[in-house]
C-alpha cells in the first residue's frame, strides 16, 4: 500500500486535469508513503504474500488507469471472479488506506500553517486573527456591536449519519496514529516516554488492522447516542471552553462598554436521539437515554476536573491569605486532615454538592463520587457561583496564575454545558402532528374531523385551544399506539427540561411546515406536556419551522408573517426574548429541485425572513440544515457562512454537521479548534461587515439568478422527475436498495414505505450518487441552466463572470460545484450504469448524465476561466491527487459484490463487503452523504 511510482498528474472528468505542486505537498506525500508502507508490511504478515500481491496489483493497476495506460475493463477483470475471501481484506487495505490518508492530509494542513506563520505572513482567512484585523479596520461603532450580537450563538449540531459506522477502538487508534505523526512532523523520532515512533506506529497500525472496522448488527440509536457523546472527552471539553474565553476576551478588548458575550456563544447541540422524523426507533425512552447520558458525560467531566483541582490547590492557610467567601464556604467541610487547606476543602464542598446534584437527576452515577451529605446544586448556575468564589479568591491573594488554569477551564465548562452538555432538539413530520392532533381534539369534543376542516378554521380552532390552560386529554384517553407514543415523548423532552434545565430541549423543529397551522399543531403538543402556557407566558421550548421544498421555501416568510400575526403565537416568541428561529433544509430542497435552484430557493429565503423580521420586530435566527455533501448544502464553511445574504447571520448560526465529516472536523482537539474558530470568523465577519459586496446591482444579480434557477430546476426535473424509467434506473445503478438492506445506521431510507424520490431521505439519496461517483445532486442541470441562458442574448457570458468576481454567493455555488465535479468520475459512473439490466433504459439516462456533466464543466471554465476545477481549493487538489487512485479498486469492488448480492449470493460476506465498501469511500471521500 504505498506508491512506488513517479504518478503524473491525473485526469479529472472528461475535460480537466488537476495541478497539484510536488514541492509542496512532498512531506504529505512523504508521510503517506511512510504509513502505506507500514499498512502494505502488516497486511503481508497478517494475510500472506498472496493477498498482499493481490492489494499491490490493484492499486498498481488503479495508477495505470489514472494515466489511461490501461483500460478500466482491466481493472475490473482483476475482480471479476475473485474470491470473496480475499476480497475483503483486499476492501479492508484501501479503506485503511483512506483513513490514514486523512491523518497525512490533516498533518500536511498544520504543516502548511505552520510554515505560513514562521514566515510572518498575514493571518489566513477562516482564522479569528483575520478576522480580528479586519474589524479593527472597519470602524465599527460600540452600540452597533453590541445590537448586532445580542442573543449571539454558533451551534454545530451532531446529527446521525449512516456513513459514520467507525467504531471507538477504531476512532481512538486513528486519534493516536494522529499523535504519532504530529511529533513525527516536529522532527521528533521517540515519543516523550522514550518509545520509538515508527515503532509506535507499526503496533498502532497493527491493531488497526486487526480490529473489525464496522459493526456487524444494525446500529441502534443507543450506539449513535454514544458515537455523537465521544467527541466530548476527544476535543470539545478542550477545545470549546477555551475559544468561547478567546473570543470573549477579544471582543471585550475591543469594545470594553459594549456589555459584549455575557453568554458563551460557542454551545453545541444535537439530533441523536430527539429526531423521530421517519425514525420508528426513536421513543420516550431514547429522548430520555439521549438526554441522560449527554447529562452524565457532563458530570463525569466536572468529577474528574474538580478531583484534580482538589490535588492541585494544596495550599495552606498557614502560607495563603484567603477571601472571606471562600473560608465561608471551606468551613461547610469539617475534615481535620485538611483543617489548614482551605481551598481544598472548598472543592471538596462543590465535590459534595455536585454528587448530590448527579445523584438527583443522573439514571447512572459517575466515578469520583463524594457524599459528605450536602445539599444538591438547583442548577449550574449555583456550582459556577461556588466555582467563582474559588477563582476570586486565587486572583485576590496573587494567585491569578492558578486561576487562569484549570479552574478557569471547568468554570467556562460550566458555564457552556452546565448539567444538560448539550440541546437535544426534537424533530417530527407536521403530516405526524395533524394525524395525532386531530385525534386529541377529537377525543376532547373539540371537533370531530380536524383533518377536514380548512386551513383558516384550523388555525383559529388550535389558536383557541393554545390560548387557554385547559388539557385536551387526561390520563384515562383511549388514544392510538401513535398518538401516545408522540405525547409519551414530548413528556419526555419536558421532564428533561424539568431535570437539566430549559437548555436540555432547546427547540421542537417541524419537518415540512407548510402552512400556520403545522406551527400550532406542535404548539398544542408543547402545551399537553406542560412546555407552553401562553397565559403565564411559559415557552422554554423554541417552535422552529423546517422549510424543505423549493415552494416551502419561497412561501416561508409568508407562512411566518401570518404565524406572527396571532396574538397566541406571537406571545410564544415574545416569550422567547422576541426570538424566531427557522430551519432551512437544504438536502431535501435540492433533491426537489436541483443544486442550483435549491441554492438560489435558499438564498431568497433567507432575504425574505430577514425582511419578515425587520417589518414584524423579532430577531431571527436561521438553522442550516447542511450535510458534508455539496448536494446536501455542505463545502467549505467559511466560504458558505459569507455568501449568505445580507442581514441573515445576525450574530447566529446553527448548523448541523453529519457524519464522516463529524469526525474530520473534531475527532481531534488541533483540527477542533481550527474548525470551530472557522465558524465564529465567519459568523463575527458576515454579522459586523459587507460581505455580499453588490450595492446597487443586487437586484440586477438577484433577477439572473431568478432566470438561472429556474432553467436550472427544469433541466433537472426532466430528468428526476419526468424521465420514464430513472427511479428504475437510480435504484439499479447505485446502492441505494443496500443502503437501507445491510444495517447501515438506526433510521428507514424513507419516510414512508414506498418507492417515490420525494419519499426518500435526502442522506440515502446522495449517499447513493456519491458512492457510484456520479455525484449527480451536486450539479445537475446547472450545464443547461448557464449554457442556455448565455445563448438567449449577448453579453450574458461577462455578466455572470461579473457576478463569479463579485458575489460571495455565486463565487462560492460555482466553487462548491466543482469540488463535486472533480470528485465525480464518469468512468467509474458508467461501471455502476451496467448494474442496470434494460439496455436501453440505461443508455437514455446515462447518456443524458454524462451530456450534462461536460456541459457543466465547459460552463465552469468559461465563466470561472479557470482550466483546473480545484484552482481555488488547493488542500483537495492534493487530496485528489494523492488519494483518489485508491479508490479506484472499492468501486470496482462494490459493483462486483452487488452484482452477486443482487443475483441471489447469500453469502454473508458478499454483504459484509458491500458494506465495508460503503464505509471506505465514505472514509476516503471525506463528505459524501
Amino acid at each position: 500500500m504505498v506508491d512506488r511510482t513517479d504518478t503524473t498528474l491525473a485526469p479529472i472528468g472528461s475535460v480537466y486535469r488537476t495541478h497539484v505542486g510536488r514541492e509542496a505537498t512532498e512531506p504529505m506525500r512523504e508521510d503517506i508513503r511512510l504509513l502505506g508502507a507500514i499498512l502494505g508490511d502488516t497486511i503481508r504478515v497478517q494475510n500472506g504474500e498472496d493477498v498482499f500481491d493481490l492489494v499491490e496489483r490493484a492499486r498498481v493497476e488503479s495508477f495505470r488507469v489514472r494515466r489511461s495506460e490501461i483500460d478500466r475493463a482491466e481493472l475490473a477483470g482483476l475482480f471479476r471472479d475473485v474470491d470473496v475471501h480475499e476480497a475483503i481484506p483486499v476492501i479492508r487495505a484501501f479503506t485503511h488506506f483512506a483513513l490514514l490518508a486523512n491523518v497525512a492530509e490533516d498533518i500536511h494542513r498544520e504543516r502548511r500553517r505552520a510554515v505560513h506563520v514562521a514566515a510572518g505572513e498575514s493571518p489566513q482567512d477562516s482564522s479569528l486573527a483575520a478576522t480580528y484585523r479586519k474589524l479593527d479596520g472597519a470602524d465599527l461603532e460600540p452600540r452597533a456591536v453590541a445590537d448586532a450580537l445580542a442573543g449571539a450563538l454558533v451551534s454545530p449540531v451532531i446529527t446521525a449519519h449512516p456513513t459514520e459506522t467507525r467504531r471507538r477502538t477504531v476512532f481512538d487508534t486513528q486519534h493516536r496514529i494522529t499523535e504519532l505523526m504530529r511529533l513525527r512532523m516536529h522532527g521528533q523520532t521517540h515519543t516523550p516516554d522514550g518509545r520509538d515512533i515508527e515503532t509506535e506506529l507499526r503496533r498502532h497500525i497493527l491493531t488497526l488492522w486487526q480490529t473489525a472496522l464496522v459493526r456487524l448488527s444494525r446500529l441502534k440509536i443507543s450506539d449513535e447516542i454514544e458515537t455523537g457523546l465521544r467527541y466530548y472527552p476527544a476535543a470539545f471539553f478542550e477545545v470549546i471552553p477555551q475559544v468561547n474565553a478567546e473570543v470573549r476576551s477579544a471582543l471585550q478588548a475591543r469594545w470594553p462598554d459594549a456589555g459584549l458575550l455575557r453568554e458563551p456563544i460557542l454551545r453545541p447541540g444535537s439530533w441523536i436521539g430527539g429526531d423521530r422524523d421517519g425514525n420508528p426507533n426513536v421513543t420516550a425512552d431514547v429522548v430520555r437515554l439521549a438526554t441522560g447520558r449527554a447529562a452524565y458525560t457532563a458530570f463525569a467531566h466536572y468529577f474528574e476536573q474538580i478531583t484534580a483541582l482538589e490535588e492541585e490547590l494544596s495550599m495552606s492557610a498557614r502560607l495563603v491569605r484567603v477571601t472571606p467567601e471562600l473560608d465561608a464556604l471551606a468551613a461547610t467541610c469539617n475534615e481535620p486532615a485538611r483543617a489548614d487547606e482551605p481551598y481544598r476543602r472548598a472543592l471538596r464542598v462543590i465535590h459534595s454538592r455536585l454528587t448530590s446534584t448527579a445523584l438527583q437527576i443522573l439514571d447512572e452515577q459517575p466515578e469520583h463520587e463524594l457524599d459528605l451529605g450536602l445539599p444538591a446544586y438547583g442548577t449550574p448556575a449555583e456550582l459556577l457561583a461556588d466555582l467563582d468564589v474559588v477563582d476570586a479568591s486565587l486572583r485576590g491573594n496573587g494567585s491569578a496564575v492558578l486561576a487562569d488554569d484549570r479552574l478557569a477551564r471547568l468554570r467556562e465548562a460550566v458555564r457552556v454545558f452546565g448539567f444538560h452538555l448539550s440541546g437535544l432538539d426534537m424533530r417530527q413530520n407536521s403530516e405526524v402532528h395533524e394525524q395525532v392532533v386531530a385525534e386529541l381534539l377529537a377525543w376532547a369534543g373539540v371537533h370531530p374531523d380536524y383533518a377536514s376542516l380548512p386551513e383558516d378554521e384550523r388555525v383559529a380552532l388550535l389558536a383557541a385551544e393554545i390560548a387557554v390552560r385547559r388539557p385536551l386529554i387526561g390520563d384515562q384517553a383511549e388514544l392510538s399506539d401513535l398518538a401516545r407514543k408522540e405525547l409519551a415523548i414530548v413528556a419526555a423532552a419536558a421532564r428533561a427540561v424539568k431535570v437539566f434545565g430549559p437548555q436540555a430541549v432547546p427547540n421542537y423543529i417541524i419537518s415540512m411546515c407548510q402552512s400556520v397551522s403545522d406551527l400550532l399543531e406542535a404548539a398544542v403538543l408543547l402545551k399537553e406536556a406542560g412546555l407552553l402556557d401562553v397565559p403565564k407566558a411559559h415557552c422554554p421550548v423554541g417552535i422552529v419551522p423546517l422549510f424543505e421544498t423549493i415552494d416551502d421555501l419561497q412561501r416561508g416568510s409568508a407562512i411566518l408573517e401570518a404565524a406572527l400575526a396571532l396574538p397566541e403565537y406571537r406571545a410564544m416568541v415574545t416569550a422567547r426574548g422576541d426570538h424566531q428561529e427557522v430551519m432551512l433544509g437544504y438536502s431535501d430542497s435540492n433533491k426537489d429541485g436541483g443544486y442550483l435552484a435549491a441554492n438560489w430557493a435558499l438564498y431568497r429565503a433567507e432575504l425574505d425572513l430577514v425582511e419578515s423580521a425587520r417589518k414584524t420586530g423579532i430577531r431571527l435566527r436561521l438553522f442550516h440544515g447542511r450535510g458534508g455533501t455539496v448536494g446536501r448544502g455542505g463545502g467549505p464553511s467559511y466560504d458558505a457562512i459569507l455568501a449568505q445574504p445580507p442581514g441573515a447571520v445576525k450574530g447566529s448560526l446553527r448548523i448541523t454537521e453529519q457524519g464522516e465529516v463529524i469526525a474530520a472536523k473534531y475527532a481531534e482537539p488541533r483540527i477542533a479548534h481550527r474548525n470551530l474558530e472557522t465558524l465564529l470568523a465567519a459568523t463575527l465577519e458576515s454579522t459586523l461587515l459587507d460581505m455580499e459586496g453588490l450595492g446597487d446591482l443586487a437586484e440586477s444579480a438577484y433577477e439572473v439568478l431568478d432566470e438561472l434557477a429556474a432553467r436550472a430546476q427544469r433541466a433537472y426535473a426532466e430528468l428526476v422527475h419526468e424521465t420514464t424509467g430513472f427511479v428504475e434506473y437510480f435504484k439499479a445503478s447505485t446502492p441505494v436498495s443496500e443502503i437501507g438492506a445491510l444495517n447501515i445506521g438506526s433510521r428507514p431510507t424513507s419516510r414512508k414505505p414506498t418507492t417515490s424520490i420525494a419519499d426518500l431521505r435526502a442522506i440515502p439519496w446522495v449517499l447513493a450518487w456519491s458512492q457510484s461517483r456520479v455525484m449527480l445532486p451536486g450539479w445537475y442541470g446547472t450545464g443547461t441552466a448557464f449554457a442556455d441562458w448565455i445563448a438567449d442574448g449577448d453579453g450574458r457570458l461577462e455578466i455572470l463572470q461579473d457576478l463569479y468576481r463579485r458575489w460571495p454567493f455565486f463565487a462560492t455555488v460555482l466553487s462548491n460545484m466543482a469540488q463535486v465535479l472533480a470528485k465525480a468520475d464518469m468512468g467509474l459512473a458508467a461501471r455502476y450504469s451496467e448494474l442496470v439490466d434494460d439496455e436501453e433504459l440505461r443508455a437514455r439516462v446515462f447518456d443524458k448524465i454524462v451530456a450534462e456533466y461536460d456541459r457543466t464543466i465547459a460552463m465552469h471554465r468559461l465563466i470561472t476561466g479557470q482550466d483546473d476545477l480545484l484552482a481555488d481549493n488547493p488542500a483537495l487538489a492534493r487530496s485528489v491527487f494523492n488519494r483518489f487512485p485508491y479508490l479506484e479498486p472499492l468501486n470496482h469492488l462494490q459493483v462486483e459484490l452487488l452484482r452477486r448480492y443482487r443475483a441471489g449470493d447469500t453469502d454473508e460476506l458478499v454483504q459484509r463487503g458491500i458494506l465495508l465498501t460503503m464505509s471506505g469511500l465514505a472514509t476516503a471521500l471525506r463528505n459524501s452523504g
